[in-house]
């Protein structure tokens, strides 16, 4: 995911996803992002994209995007209005993601700082629901879940949910590794029910199992550079359907 601080070292991680998973209309997506040009093209940024040209974006093909809009409950994205709002003014469905760092505090504080600094979510077709950012610890070499054990790993992930789900409504989508997932939470598969899954893999040419329990991905992180300002991604549906997704339906 796009970072705002630089981390004390960088994790390289082979990052895999089924590139024969099931849609969301239940069809299946098979090949690389260069096969699925069908399928809305969008992307993530943060306040290392700085003043971002929607206008150039959309007309690159950007359909959609997530802004980061906090880390941790002490720092929000200081670019976070003028690329939400810069966004929407482009005509690009938006959303807002918090990046977890769950040795600070609870998923509750953490949910509830991210919810009233600008993850918050509402039908209009145009915002995306609140996205929760939880993979390796960027900022510690040795601790990389954070230092919870498994269960405790799925008692902060369902805290962060529950509060996300009181305040706004909706479950948060949540973007992980299958690598971090099946590390950290001991491939728990307590959220694939009720939670919309963004997965990360960056690796061209390979494929492999998602996190546990689901089925299929939502979102699909497949570059860290690209066209779009960011990390490239793409939804796993038609235009139609990822409205209907930020409506709730």
């Amino acid at each position: 995911m796009a970072r705002d601080h630089k981390p004390l070292r960088r994790r390289t991680r082979v990052l895999a996803v089924s590139v024969a998973a099931l849609t969301v209309t239940g069809a299946a997506l098979a090949g690389l992002p260069a096969s699925a040009a069908s399928l809305p093209q969008g992307h993530d940024v943060s306040s290392h994209q700085k003043n971002v040209d929607w206008s150039s974006a959309k007309a690159k093909g950007a359909r959609f995007v997530y802004v980061k809009a906090t880390e941790s409950t002490t720092y929000r994205n200081p670019y976070f209005g003028r690329q939400y709002d810069g966004a929407r003014g482009a005509g690009l469905i938006r959303g807002a993601y918090h990046f977890a760092l769950p040795d600070k505090s609870s998923g509750r504080a953490q949910a509830a700082y991210f919810v009233h600094h600008g993850g918050s979510w509402r039908p209009d077709g145009w915002t995306l629901p609140p996205a929760l950012d939880i993979e390796y610890n960027p900022y510690s070499a040795t601790h990389g879940c954070y230092g919870l054990s498994k269960a405790g790993m799925v008692g902060w992930i369902k805290s962060f949910s529950g509060e996300v789900k009181r305040l706004t409504g909706r479950h948060p989508v949540i973007y992980t590794t299958t690598h971090w997932w099946n590390t950290c939470t001991g491939g728990s598969s307590a959220f694939a029910s009720d939670h919309a899954l963004w997965i990360a893999r960056h690796e061209s040419g390979t494929s492999g199992s998602l996190p546990a329990g689901w089925s299929f991905w939502t979102f699909w992180q497949y570059d860290n550079s690209g066209g779009l300002p960011g990390d490239q991604n793409l939804f796993n549906g038609s235009q139609t359907q990822l409205r209907k997704f930020a409506r709730g339906y």
